[in-house]
């Protein structure tokens, strides 16, 4: 049998996952979040949300387009202290087992690349949960809700012209290569006493991104 175009560039160290979508980002930091730059959060810690749409992409072969994951965490210093954030997973109850595991391999950093760089970050995985999620993105405007426990709404920030305010090149991303969207968040509400995070931090900042993540292995 012939192998497809994904599994001949695996098979060529090719394309270990490639990844496109939307990406929403909401925290505790005033506009804007001084992670980005390195610098320590507002209040000497941060608690955020960071939510990934897959419109397209494969993870080892593993199609994950439509699926969607999100990451809350606690960050109680400087953003780029390695094994410092503590961090609940949620992966899309839609997702079949085997994109459940390519999802959770990938952000756990087992793959290597810009992912396996931001779980460097991750010191205590405190759990991972299988839910709903519903990520939207409307003329602009990012939403994010898992029911009963996460809701956000954002929209970025916008010049005369009408086009929203990027920020480029900084330090940090979790949208690795692409432009990210300067946003406030006007709802920024998380419920989750069992881990320790419970938020509601509306008015302050948010990150919008159109992202494109490839690691050829």
């Amino acid at each position: 049998m012939a192998r497809t175009a994904t599994e001949e560039g695996l098979a060529t160290g090719q394309a270990m996952y490639q990844l496109e979508g939307t990406m929403l980002e909401a925290c505790s930091c005033g506009v804007l979040c001084p992670c980005w730059i390195g610098e320590d959060p507002d209040g000497g810690e941060c608690f955020s949300l960071i939510a990934y749409h897959f419109t397209r992409g494969q993870i080892r072969g593993i199609d994950v387009s439509g699926v969607n994951f999100v990451m809350l965490q606690h960050i109680p210093g400087n953003v780029l202290t390695p094994a410092s954030w503590r961090m609940v997973r949620f992966v899309d109850a839609r997702a079949t087992a085997d994109q459940n595991n390519a999802v959770l391999g990938a952000f756990r950093g087992e793959y290597g690349g810009p992912l396996a760089d931001l779980a460097s970050l991750v010191g205590e995985e405190l759990g991972v949960e299988t839910v709903e999620i519903d990520h939207e993105v409307v003329d602009g405007k990012g939403s994010l809700r898992i029911d009963g426990m996460v809701e956000a709404v954002m929209e970025p920030y916008r010049g005369p012209d009408g086009i929203g305010t990027t920020l480029r090149d900084s330090l940090f991303s979790t949208a690795p290569g692409s432009p990210a969207y300067v946003a406030k968040a006007a709802v920024n509400r998380v419920s989750l006493p069992q881990y320790g995070l419970v938020w509601d931090d509306a008015g302050r900042n948010a990150i919008q991104a159109v992202y494109k993540m490839v690691y050829a292995g």
